[in-house]
């Protein structure tokens, strides 16, 4: 296994190695929710929270009440984080949520694709925006973009996009880019209009 698969949070490309490991989870006929987050442990809550907001973002979001669960687990992972919790506690029923073998590689090899081009872009810029206060605005930002999936299940594209805001928060955590954190406010501000927009539409 390579080193930066191992370790997504020091790695140089973080949502790749993201990617990369989960696809060492499609081994079985069902994968779980709960063996793709756990195959990063249970300290490692950012890369944690990047393991739903990527399958959200990706064709899967279309599966009935997939966005939902991952939804849940991206506000319950983010909540912890913001209150300093040092163990990952993740709520069963969410957790046991499957996905079929075929479907998951299908959707990460589109996933491939995304992730390159959000690592090529991504480097430690405006480090004030990642000190501390900003950090927790983040995380709480995370937990609204969690909730949002959940209520917005019926609106086309939206979780994906709350999905992408959400992967823009946590790498910017990981390699504290000030910048890709500016732009994850502004995809949430788009995901989270959404609804405005089809209601007009029809």
């Amino acid at each position: 296994m390579k080193d930066d698969m191992a370790h997504p949070e020091t790695s140089s490309k973080p949502i790749t190695a993201i990617i990369d490991r989960l696809e060492d989870t499609t081994d079985r006929d069902q994968v779980t929710l709960r063996c793709t987050i756990e195959a990063f442990g249970k300290s490692s809550f950012t890369t944690a929270m990047c393991v739903p907001a990527l399958l959200v973002a990706s064709p899967l979001s279309g599966i009935p009440l997939f966005s939902s669960a991952c939804g849940l687990l991206i506000a319950s992972i983010a909540a912890q984080m913001l209150v300093g919790r040092d163990h990952l506690w993740l709520p069963a029923f969410v957790m046991n949520r499957s996905i079929g073998n075929d479907t998951m590689l299908a959707a990460l090899r589109r996933l491939h694709r995304i992730g390159e081009r959000i690592d090529a872009i991504t480097r430690p810029r405006l480090r004030p925006l990642m000190t501390r206060p900003f950090r927790k605005l983040y995380q709480a930002l995370c937990v609204l973009c969690g909730v949002l999936m959940v209520f917005l299940e019926i609106v086309p594209f939206s979780s994906s996009v709350l999905g992408m805001a959400t992967i823009f928060f946590a790498t910017a955590i990981i390699v504290r880019d000030g910048v890709l954190a500016c732009l994850g406010v502004a995809i949430m501000c788009l995901g989270a209009s959404l609804p405005i927009f089809a209601l007009q539409a029809m």
